[in-house]
């Protein structure tokens, strides 16, 4: 049986011991998106994962050449069951036209802006 294990770095104030923060569900379904994945090529693939959660501990006078970290093991347990879905309405969804510009769009209006520096 094959366990997935992720590892995970970062610098904050508290060591990170679980994944308890709706940021962090991304980091859960990439989980999935890997369990999926390894069993798509045929292997045997636990339900349960892990994380290698390595936080920076910023506390320290310098850094002498050398980052000292807090690392925890946090265990997740993944359910690959949407990601077959999900991927075939990403195809349905990029086959489909172009939707057009919005006006209270930041990314719109970030993509239009740049053509002014294209010439």
């Amino acid at each position: 049986m094959n366990i997935v294990v992720d590892y995970k770095a970062t610098a904050k104030d508290e060591a990170v011991k679980a994944l308890d923060k709706e940021w962090q569900d991304g980091y859960k379904r990439q989980m999935e998106v890997y369990q999926w994945l390894l069993r798509q090529n045929g292997l045997k693939v636990s339900n349960i994962g892990y994380f290698v959660y390595c936080t920076g501990k910023m506390d320290r006078q310098a850094f002498d050449k050398r980052i000292e970290f807090d690392v925890n093991l946090i265990e997740h347990k993944g359910n690959d069951s949407w990601v077959e879905k999900t991927l075939f309405e990403i195809k349905k969804c990029l086959d489909g036209a172009i939707p057009q510009s919005g006006d209270g769009c930041d990314h719109c209006a970030y993509w239009n802006s740049r053509r002014q520096f294209e010439k």
